[in-house]
């Protein structure tokens, strides 16, 4: 199973890239972040995506994710669903017999690190609970919170700084330590330059001056069959990479029959969580090379 995850900073401004992404990796499995669009606002083309079953949970202009599934991983439409932690359109997810997918958008907590603190509280409940009932876990998507020293540029080293702070990284590590496994790091234990976003100001990406906040984690069972975990840095003008992993997963064969004469994807319809003008980045300061997450030249957005 391949698996692909990617905030594309704006759905409608990435179409054709998305869709670009979809002919040449023809992933099973696509989380998207980031989307800022409500489902009646995501381009046709996207929409109904052939082969693939596709949910969009978002609002318009902030926040918002998808989830998009080969269909042949299940034959029929599967039963997509939004956790009770989550908020502001930031998780969407669905079951495949006892495996759960879910493409996750944590805040980026500049302007309300509280609710940033509770948000990573319910993702670490939610993974408690869904492992001790069996369940096989593959979460996707930008977590927000740069999990080492090493996940930021040197430059970028600030640890008051949200994203890099010690109480968002104990949370992620929580999580994580809930029997799950970080891909990206797995396969690259020693690569202390594996970013998957960078600030879109003075060359940060060619350079390669980014911070680690991208993630795929599996459950320790799946991770035992993984066989690659890759940030993509040259694809795509949003200012996070694409994470790609490839996961031999074996489905049960309890899944939803396909219905007779099998209906378009019905778009999905907006929940009703107030609308919040994102978070700008800060400016950075002209004396300093600064990223995101370290030297004040503000993280990434939400």
């Amino acid at each position: 199973m391949k698996i692909t995850t990617w905030n594309v900073n704006g759905i409608r401004a990435r179409e054709a890239q998305v869709l670009d992404w979809l002919r040449a990796e023809r992933p099973e499995v696509l989380c998207l972040q980031e989307i800022k669009a409500s489902p009646a606002d995501v381009p046709a083309a996207l929409c109904s995506l052939e082969g693939y079953w596709c949910c969009w949970h978002g609002h318009k202009g902030y926040s918002g994710v998808a989830l998009e599934l080969r269909r042949d991983l299940a034959p029929g439409r599967p039963e997509f669903f939004h956790p009770p932690f989550d908020a502001e359109h930031r998780v969407v997810a669905t079951r495949l017999g006892d495996l759960l997918v879910a493409s996750i958008y944590v805040p980026n907590g500049g302007k309300d690190l509280a609710a940033k603190m509770r948000f990573l509280e319910g993702l670490e409940r939610f993974v408690e609970v869904e492992h001790a009932q069996g369940t096989r876990l593959v979460l996707c998507g930008d977590l927000n919170v740069a999990l080492e020293p090493r996940d930021v540029h040197p430059t970028q080293h600030k640890p008051t700084q949200v994203g890099q702070t010690p109480d968002e990284r104990a949370a992620l590590g929580r999580i994580i330590g809930r029997g799950l496994v970080d891909l990206l790091r797995r396969f690259h234990p020693d690569d202390d330059r594996l970013f998957t976003w960078w600030a879109p100001w003075r060359g940060f990406r060619e350079k390669n001056y980014g911070w680690r906040i991208d993630y795929v984690l599996v459950s320790e069972a799946l991770a035992a069959g993984a066989t690659r975990c890759d940030s993509r840095r040259d694809f795509g003008t949003s200012d996070h990479g694409p994470v790609v992993a490839e996961v031999e997963v074996a489905l049960s064969a309890d899944l939803p029959a396909a219905p007779l004469s099998p209906p378009p994807d019905p778009p999905v319809a907006p929940d009703t969580a107030p609308e919040r003008a994102p978070e700008p980045p800060a400016p950075p300061r002209p004396t300093q090379l600064a990223l995101p997450l370290g030297g004040d030249a503000g993280g990434p957005r939400r």
